[in-house]
This record gives structure tokens, C-alpha cells and sequence, in this order.
């Protein structure tokens, strides 16, 4: 039983979670700042994100389990080679859905329905990104679109539906940081793309274009992040502006290592650095917020 959890855990990327989480928690110290700290608010945020990613990994492998076995690249994944069925992973699924709606439960205690009634909505709107390629191009932006709702989702869980300005400037640099690095990731995959009639910005334009459309993704990241100092204020500073400067510098040397005709270090590019702005932003906000300077 543990070895089946543990490459169900393998399968959905269960580390990656940190990708979304930071920003998540991020949205929350800034709601938190103006409100009461709740331990049940805290473990309500954890266990939706965590309930919630897993959920819609599991099912973007179910959907998607055809054309992985026969891309090169995705070939050796859990589904395609047997290591799990489709029967668990959809039980996996399940649970781990229903686990996320029973996690917005904890808000009642503090007297916020608005997580229950989103629930749903927003759990089809993350799975449903897993059919996007199949119809749009845009899919990479519908993947960001899915982040953004980390740090909006959060903001409403702990604060209702009012000053929804400063989760909303957080989202869409977590919209145009996500849908960047997809679309670098996507790279490696563009004649694979193609020749199944599966549709990306790199398989419509070509590599070179998609990271020209990759690199203004990150530099409108960057003003979103920049934007949020007036946001947030008066809770962000100088500290914060730094941070920015050096995920600026971080997003740069991302594309630096990612070049039209070599993508072998796009996985340094897209797991190593994107885990370090995620987590290293997230740190200088509360070291920004703990000295107030």
C-alpha cells in the first residue's frame, strides 16, 4: 500500500506542489495582515492546495494517458508502462477531489461560505485545462489562468470577496509566470505536437517565435510583481523590491539556458529555477513583513 501511494505521488509530481503553494501562502500573509490569524484558515488553505493540484494532475495523466504512450518523451510515465491503472488513478482522483471540496469546509469556522460555493466551479475549471490542448493554443495561458486562482482562491478563503485588487495583481504574475514556462516546457514537445494535431504556441509558431512569447510573459510577470508594491501597500518595501530584482534576474538566466536550437536543459530551466522564485519570493515577503521596513 505504501509503494502504491508513493508512485501515485510520483505520478502527479507531489514535490511540484511548491510551484503553486508559495504564492498561495503568499496571498494569504497579505490577507492576514489586515485580519485575524486562524489555524483552521491555515490548514484549510494547505489541504485544498494540496488536495486540489493533485486532483487535477491525476486527472490531466487519465486524459492524456493515449498520447503519452506514444510520445517519446512521456513514454516511460506511470500509465503507459503499466506501474499504475487507470482504475487507480481514477479512485486517486476521485478522493483526492472530494478531499478538496471537504477541505473548504474548514472556513465555516470561520464564517466564510465562499470557499464551498467555488469549490466546484474551480475544480472543473483546473481539470478541464487538461482537454485545452485539444482545441486551443492558448491552453499554456489556460494553465496560468488555473495558478492564478491560487492566490485569488486563498485571498477569498481568509478575506470573503472584498479588496480583491492585490490577489488579483499576485495572480496574473502568477498567470504570466506559469503560462511562460509552459510554453518553454511545450518546446520540447512541438513536432510531437504537430504530427498529433495537438495544439501549443510552439507547434502553431515555431521555437524561436514561442520564446520570444515566453520572454514577454516573464517581463509582464515582472511588472505584475512591481505592481503589487502599490497593491499591497503600505505592507511591501524595499526588501520586496529586491526580491523582485533578483527573480527578474532568475527569469533571465532561465531563458538564457533555453536557446531555439538546444532545449536539453529546459527541465533545469523549468524545475530548478522556477521552485527557487517560487519559494525565494514567498521568503522575502515575510522577511519584509516581520521587519516592516
Amino acid at each position: 500500500m505504501l509503494q502504491r501511494i508513493r508512485t501515485l505521488l510520483e505520478m502527479i509530481r507531489f514535490s511540484h506542489t511548491l510551484f503553486a503553494l508559495p504564492f498561495a501562502l503568499l496571498s494569504a500573509v497579505l490577507a492576514w495582515q489586515d485580519l485575524p490569524f486562524y489555524w483552521t484558515d491555515f490548514l484549510g488553505i494547505l489541504l485544498s492546495m494540496v488536495f486540489a493540484r493533485s486532483a487535477a494532475m491525476a486527472f490531466n495523466r487519465l486524459a492524456d494517458r493515449h498520447y503519452d504512450a506514444i510520445n517519446p518523451r512521456t513514454a516511460g510515465r506511470h500509465l503507459p508502462t503499466g506501474q499504475l491503472t487507470a482504475f487507480s488513478v481514477w479512485i486517486f482522483t476521485l478522493a483526492c477531489a472530494a478531499g478538496f471540496v471537504l477541505s473548504t469546509l474548514l472556513f465555516l469556522l470561520s464564517n466564510n461560505p465562499w470557499p464551498i460555493y467555488l469549490a466546484v466551479p474551480v475544480l472543473f475549471f483546473v481539470c478541464a485545462y487538461s482537454f485545452a490542448k485539444r482545441f486551443t493554443y492558448l491552453s499554456h495561458v489556460w494553465l496560468g489562468a488555473s495558478l492564478l486562482l491560487a492566490p485569488l482562491a486563498t485571498w477569498i478563503a481568509i478575506r470573503g470577496v472584498e479588496s480583491l485588487l492585490t490577489p488579483l495583481v499576485l495572480g496574473l504574475a502568477v498567470l504570466f509566470w506559469v503560462t511562460g514556462f509552459d510554453i518553454l516546457y511545450s518546446c520540447q514537445d512541438v513536432e510531437f505536437d504537430r504530427g498529433s494535431a495537438l495544439a501549443s504556441i510552439p507547434a502553431k509558431f515555431g521555437v524561436p517565435a514561442s520564446l520570444r512569447v515566453a520572454l514577454v510573459c516573464h517581463i509582464l510577470m515582472v511588472v505584475c510583481l512591481v505592481a503589487l508594491y502599490w497593491a499591497a501597500w503600505p505592507h511591501l518595501g524595499m526588501i520586496y523590491l529586491t526580491g523582485v530584482a533578483a527573480v527578474a534576474a532568475l527569469l533571465g538566466y532561465e531563458h538564457w539556458l533555453v536557446r531555439p536550437d538546444d532545449l536539453s536543459r529546459v527541465n533545469q530551466a523549468f524545475f530548478q529555477v522556477n521552485g527557487v522564485i517560487s519559494v525565494g519570493l514567498f521568503l522575502v515577503v515575510l522577511l519584509q513583513l516581520a521587519l516592516k521596513v
